[in-house]
Order: C-alpha cells, then structure tokens, then sequence
C-alpha cells in the first residue's frame, strides 16, 4: 500500500484520481466535441479541487487577450461555492455547454500533462493544517476567490500568475500536501504584488497624461 493511499485511508476516504489521469482517460474516450459538462462529469461533482486545477491549468495556456474574461468565470464560480460550503459543484447551463473540438482538447492534454505529471510526482500527503475538510474548503475558497477575481481583470500579464497560484493551491487541496499549499499561497501573494504594482504604475501613467 502506497503512502498516499494509506493517508486518506486513515481518514476514512478513498485516495481522488489523479487529474493527468482523469484527463487522460477522457481524451482517448472522448468521441467528439468535449464540453465543459463532460468535464465536469469526468472530474466529479464534489470534486471542486480538480475543478479548480483544471480551470486555472486552462487560464495558463496562451490564449486570446480577452479569453480570462470568459474562462476565469468558472474559477470564480467554483471557488465561490467553496467558500459557501456547498458540497456539489453548480455551473450554468451557459458554461457547461461550451466545448472544444477533440481534436483541440487531445493537443492540449498531450501539451499540458507532461508539466501536470511533474507537479504531481512532487506533491504527496503531508504537513496538511486543517482540521477538517470543510475548514479546508472555506479558507482556500477565500483565498481562490480572490485570486480567481483577478484572473478576470483586463491587466496586461496579469493573468498568469494568479491562474498558476489557484493552480497549485488546487492540485494541494487535492493531495492535502501542505507544503505546496504554502507555496501557492507565496505565489498568490507576488500575483497580488505584482498586480497592484501594474495598476500603480498604469494609474501613475494616466495622471501623467490627464495633467
């Protein structure tokens, strides 16, 4: 028995699939246009932690400007409902019908989960903080909510940093690695920075000009 299945088992619950293969399995199943609610459905309805990874992982690739507008929507909408302490994932119906051809789906899995296996091979069970899974789900919800606002705003660069952040946030919620979890939540912290700085400098730029 592996040490991550031996984790969870001690707290009464099965170790979650993996997300690389989750998204494995449905890009070589998949037989045509893969929308979001067979995402959804693939990933799980109670599993917000893989919604989260897999909606900040989208938000990572380079994208249309503008696209954040759209895609970051889910992002917020699943983290909001963390926060609420829901136990089933809701997305509308305008959402869940937006899909991708399989074609285009299978280059982006084949694309991304090379990065994805890496992060997982590094993140296991350990040094997890919360005293129980719906304490864990409120406080990360707060702070993706946060985060997930600002991948929606027009800012120029300032959209990776905090998709990458609810990303490794997720993947840790997911493997209750708190030393990951930690991480994340460093990244969110120079996202923030790194936002309020562009902000600044743009804010001093208009002054400049309108004076």
């Amino acid at each position: 028995m592996s040490e991550r299945t031996a984790f969870f088992q001690r707290r009464g619950v099965a170790p979650p699939a993996r997300l690389s293969s989750i998204l494995q399995t449905l890009a070589r199943n998949a037989a045509g246009p893969v929308s979001v609610a067979q995402i959804r459905d693939a990933l799980g309805d109670r599993s917000f932690a893989a919604m989260l990874a897999f909606f900040a992982a989208i938000n990572l690739l380079p994208l249309p400007p503008g696209t954040t507008l759209v895609l970051g929507l889910p992002l917020i909408l699943v983290s909001a409902q963390m926060l609420m302490g829901q136990r089933t994932v809701w997305l509308p119906r305008s959402v869940l019908t937006r899909s991708v051809s399989l074609a285009r789906f299978r280059r982006m899995t084949e694309r991304g989960l090379p990065r994805l296996l890496r992060f997982e091979r590094l993140i296991r069970p350990r040094c997890w903080p919360f005293p129980s899974q719906a304490v864990a789900d409120r406080l990360i919800g707060l702070v993706a909510l946060a985060l997930s606002v600002i991948v929606t705003l027009p800012i120029p660069l300032g959209n990776w940093l905090p998709s990458f952040a609810v990303f490794l946030i997720a993947l840790a919620l997911s493997e209750r690695d708190g030393i990951w979890l930690g991480i994340g939540l460093l990244v969110g912290l120079v996202s923030l920075l790194v936002v309020t700085a562009i902000v600044g400098v743009a804010g001093t730029i208009a002054a400049g000009m309108i004076g």
